[in-house]
C-alpha cells in the first residue's frame, strides 16, 4: 500500500498526532507498508552495549520498570524500555507473553526507530518528542495492526532525549480508549526516571526545581558552591524562553535538605543567584528563567539585601 495513491482516507482517519508519520513513512522513508518489520534482534553482545551507553538509566530504571509493570499488567500490557534511537534494551512482562512478545519484537534487542519500523509507540513519540499511542491499524506497516502502543520519551540530566518507555499489547481493548491512561502513567514515569538521573548525576550539587512543569520533563537546575547553574533539565532550559511569567510557579527546595540547602528562604536565595550568574546579572532573563515577573525578582532581591544588611548589624 502506498499513502500516496491508495490511503488518502486512511490519513484522514488518523489522529491529526500520527498523520505527520505516515507521511514520512511514505514520502522520506519510503517504507512498503506490506513489508514486514526486519527480523533482526541484537545478539547478546550488542544488546549489552547498548545497554551501556545507556549509562546510569540501566543502573535506575529497574525499580520503574518494575512499578510500571505492576500498573499495567492486569491491562495484558507489557513495559518496554528504549535508547534513544528506538532499540528496545529491557522489558517487563508476564511470561505466558514472552513467545507473542518475541514474536512481535516487543523484546530486548529489537528496533523501533521509526525510519525502520513505521508509525509506532517508540520510534514515533522518539521523532515527535512527545506521547503517542498507535492502535492497530494506525501502525503504517500492516503486518503491526493487531498491536497497541503507547509510548513517551524521557531525557536525561543533559536535557536530551535518553531514550522512551513504552506500554504495548497484543490482546489490546478494540476501541483504543486505554492509550490515554496510559500516556499519562508513562509521563509521570518519564518525569520520575528523569528526576532521578538528574540526582545521579548531580550527587553533590543542591538541586532546586523550578515550579512543577506541566510536560514530560521536570524544570529543575543544579547549583554548585558559589551558586552557579551547572546543569538544567530540558524544562529548566525552556523556562529561559518564557514569555508569560504566569505560566511557571515559585521556585522551591526538591527536597535537597542532604545537599546542603537547609530550608526554603536559603534555596530560594540559591536559585536566584544562580539565575542571576546565568543571565550575567541581568533581571529580564534571569525573571524568565525563574519563571516570575520582574517586579517580584526585583523585590526578592531588596527583601535578600535587607536580610543581608539586618545580619550584618547583628
Amino acid at each position: 500500500m502506498n499513502l500516496i495513491t491508495t490511503s488518502h482516507g486512511a490519513l484522514a482517519a488518523l489522529p491529526s498526532a500520527l498523520r505527520p508519520s505516515w507521511l514520512r513513512c511514505a514520502e522520506t522513508y519510503g517504507i512498503v507498508a506490506g513489508e514486514p518489520i526486519a527480523s533482526d534482534i541484537l545478539c547478546s553482545a550488542e544488546l549489552r552495549q547498548a545497554r551501556e551507553r545507556m549509562g546510569v538509566t540501566m543502573k535506575i530504571s529497574d525499580p520503574e520498570l518494575d512499578r510500571l509493570q505492576g500498573i499495567v499488567s492486569t491491562l495484558d500490557y507489557n513495559v518496554l524500555l528504549a535508547d534513544r534511537w528506538g532499540v528496545v534494551v529491557a522489558r517487563r512482562g508476564a511470561p505466558p507473553f514472552e513467545k507473542g512478545c518475541r514474536r512481535w519484537h516487543l523484546w530486548p534487542g529489537a528496533n523501533w526507530a521509526e525510519a525502520d519500523a513505521g508509525t509506532n509507540g517508540i520510534g514515533t513519540a522518539l521523532v515527535e518528542g512527545t506521547a503517542v499511542t498507535v492502535h492497530r491499524d494506525q501502525h503504517w506497516r500492516t503486518g503491526l495492526r493487531y498491536l497497541t502502543c503507547s509510548a513517551v520519551p524521557f531525557y536525561g540530566p543533559d536535557g536530551r532525549i535518553a531514550g522512551a518507555l513504552d506500554a504495548s499489547s497484543m490482546r489490546p481493548d478494540p476501541t483504543g480508549r486505554i492509550g490515554s491512561m496510559m500516556e499519562a502513567v508513562l509521563i509521570d514515569a518519564a518525569r520520575r526516571l528523569e528526576r532521578r538521573s538528574f540526582l545521579e548525576a548531580y550527587p553533590s550539587r543542591s538541586v532546586i526545581l523550578l515550579g512543577e512543569g506541566n510536560g514530560i520533563s521536570l524544570p529543575m537546575v543544579a547549583l554548585d558552591e558559589a551558586r552557579i547553574v551547572v546543569g538544567a533539565t530540558y524544562a529548566a532550559r525552556q523556562l529561559l524562553k518564557i514569555d508569560d511569567p504566569e505560566k511557571a510557579g515559585v521556585c522551591f527546595d526538591l527536597g535537597a535538605r542532604a545537599a546542603g540547602v537547609p530550608d526554603f528562604q536559603e534555596a530560594e536565595r540559591a536559585v536566584i543567584e544562580g539565575a542571576l550568574a546565568m543571565s550575567q546579572g541581568k533581571i529580564a532573563p534571569a525573571a524568565r528563567l525563574l519563571g516570575i515577573s520582574r517586579s517580584t525578582l526585583h523585590r526578592k532581591i531588596r527583601a535578600m539585601e535587607q536580610k543581608d544588611v539586618a545580619g550584618n548589624e547583628s
